[in-house]
């Protein structure tokens, strides 16, 4: 399944009001890490249909950024019937993610 991208004006709609589990990755272009984890959350999608993932860009988005306190990027956050259920900051195995999601 392909990576949405989310914006602040989709946000609620695509996440929020989403009954499924979704996961949702805070990155920026210029973030190295961001973009070593970028491959491993786009497997992730190709390997989890029945998870929706999604990615919001905090320069394009900072007010979400700042809503979900997002410090440090990349940080990856999960959603179940609209509420936060785990996250994590930095570069994380795909297992450790597949497993935050389980």
């Amino acid at each position: 399944m392909a990576v949405l991208n989310v914006t602040s004006e989709n946000f609620e709609q695509e996440i929020l009001k989403e009954d499924r589990m979704v996961l949702v990755d805070f990155w920026a272009e210029w973030c190295m890490p961001c973009k070593m984890l970028s491959p491993i959350v786009d497997q992730i999608a190709d390997e989890m249909p029945e998870i929706k993932v999604c990615k919001v860009n905090i320069d394009e988005q900072p007010s979400l950024a700042a809503e979900y306190k997002v410090m440090s990027i990349p940080t990856l956050i999960m959603f179940k019937d609209g509420k936060q259920v785990n996250q994590s900051i930095g570069v994380q195995a795909k297992d450790d993610i597949k497993a935050m999601l389980a």
